[in-house]
């Protein structure tokens, strides 16, 4: 007869010869998933995954199809340096301080962790290659930009001859600036030599020392400079993708600026009067070539993930800082509250496969990112984040979730300081511009309605030709949207009752508050 001594060891044996046969794919689910989040520079959705009919992105259209393609993402703010901040702390640019560029959140909210730096805080090892916060590019190409060094382990900085050769071979319409103004290069050099290259070919090394050190989870994050001004890529073949003469022209832009507030068109730039045909259809090439050509750069980060054997217990982010404009509206680049601005691609690819090849068409938000990875990864979340997780929808991509998405951009000089309800003060004709984006209507308010509102019904015109926010047949859409915009910018402050307070000296959002 066994004595209960010996029937607890059998039971012990037992568990331990079935935990030794587990397969290889059960033993990985047992794991901590590890994190590639790739992020592009001013990449709005020319991607052949979205849809576009140019574009030549092979390899972005394959990730696309091993996960979910988010149709309807938008960053908070149209720049980079906020948008950054905003995805990398999970708070909206008016709870984290950081509303300009050449900032870092830890100047405004010091004690906020980062996203990660909560992945780092749990075991995880945080690497970063190339750009993840705001750099000035290409000036800061080389070196660790606004970094925030407590967000990683190990930090990359390679510079190529974008940066290093060919800046003075570089067109731009204002001669010797490059970063903020339209400019480009067709490179006669080959993709390992440019920042890119560089950049895909040290996040490839720190996939091979991750593959060896199998008992502790990764978060690789991979920054891509391109497609950003100055568009610098080979001209063999990216550039010879894209001939000049069939790049396509905006028409009627007087007509279409007609019925848009000054406040909506405020990104133009002087410079951009120069353009002629000839230049946007050059400027329109060059980017399609810096797409294609960091395009080409991600193809070997997701190949080396696939040969090291680590795909399989990876998670996959893919996005960018903010959407661009290449002529609509008469607009170039970035800082408008319109779709082509607020709008990024997202991709992203769980371990398990789930909704394999799938489009998620409820509107999300960079903010959503941070809660949606913590959730993924079983990890504990920060206390205060804004954002909604979106493992439901990536379960399930009909799943509606919030069902909108907010953005902002400030317009003009001075300081203007909010409380958590409305303005209580303006100096210098400082105002906020914010946006929401439904499933169907794009409605923005400018100063809250003072300067004027706009409202795009995406049913009808998906290019936000019309606005319609004056028509008496839209004025209860109008007041229902009004209602909304502003119950969300209001959420967007932090805790209610508390106002920030402004260091004027230093142009930031302190990070302490006043009741």
């Amino acid at each position: 007869m066994l004595t209960f001594q010996m029937k607890h060891l059998i039971v012990m044996a037992a568990s331990l010869l079935a935990g030794l046969s587990l397969s290889p794919l059960q033993a990985a689910e047992t794991k901590k998933p590890n994190v590639l989040f790739i992020i592009a520079d001013d990449l709005n959705v020319f991607l052949g995954c979205y849809g576009d009919p140019v574009a030549r992105t092979p390899n972005l259209d394959k990730l696309a199809a091993r996960g979910v393609r988010f149709e309807k993402a938008y960053c908070t703010f149209p720049l980079c340096g906020p948008s950054r901040n905003s995805m990398l702390t999970g708070l909206y640019p008016n709870s984290n301080g950081i509303q300009a560029n050449a900032q870092i959140f830890r100047q405004t909210v010091p004690e906020r962790v980062s996203l990660p730096q909560a992945f780092r805080q749990q075991g995880y090892f945080a690497a970063r290659v190339g750009k993840l916060y705001h750099y000035n590019v290409p000036a800061s190409i080389g070196t660790e930009g606004h970094d925030d060094p407590a967000s990683w382990e190990l930090q990359l900085n390679p510079a190529g001859v974008d940066r290093t050769e060919e800046e003075p071979r570089i067109f731009s319409l204002r001669p010797g600036s490059f970063g903020g103004t339209l400019s480009w290069y067709a490179s006669p050099k080959p993709d390992e030599d440019h920042t890119d290259g560089k950049i895909a070919a040290d996040a490839e090394w720190v996939l091979e020392r991750c593959a060896k050190q199998k008992d502790r989870p990764f978060f690789l994050a991979v920054g891509f400079f391109r497609p950003h001004t100055p568009y610098v890529a080979p001209k063999k073949p990216y550039y010879d993708f894209y001939p000049n003469e069939k790049m396509r022209i905006i028409p009627n832009i007087k007509e279409d600026q007609a019925d848009i507030p000054a406040a909506g068109l405020a990104s133009y730039k002087p410079e951009q009067d120069k353009l002629t045909d000839e230049l946007r259809r050059s400027a329109l090439q060059a980017y399609y070539a810096s797409i294609s050509f960091m395009d080409a750069q991600l193809g070997h980060v997701i190949g080396a993930l696939d040969r090291l054997g680590l795909s399989e217990n990876t998670i996959v982010v893919f996005t960018s800082d903010h959407g661009y404009h290449t002529g609509e509206h008469g607009l170039w680049q970035k800082q408008s509250l319109f779709e082509e601005s607020a709008r990024v691609p997202l991709l992203i690819v769980t371990p398990e496969g789930r909704s394999k090849n799938t489009v998620a068409k409820t509107p999300v938000s960079h903010i959503d990112l941070f809660p949606t990875l913590m959730e993924l990864a079983g990890l504990k979340a920060p206390e205060g984040l804004q954002g909604q997780s979106l493992c439901s929808t990536l379960a399930d991509p009909k799943t509606q979730g919030r069902g909108w998405a907010l953005s902002q951009v400030v317009r003009g000089g001075g300081f203007k300081r909010f409380g958590a309800s409305a303005a209580v003060g303006d100096e210098g004709g400082r105002f906020f511009g914010y946006s929401l984006r439904t499933e169907r209507w794009r409605y923005t308010e400018w100063d809250e309605g003072k300067k004027g509102s706009e409202l795009y019904d995406h049913e009808k015109d998906p290019n936000e030709l019309v606005n319609v926010a004056g028509l008496p047949e839209h004025a209860a859409i109008v007041s229902n949207l009004q209602r909304q915009i502003r119950d969300a910018a209001k959420a967007s402050f932090p805790a209610s009752g508390l106002t920030p307070e402004i260091k004027k000296d230093q142009g930031l959002w302190a990070p302490q508050f006043i009741e």
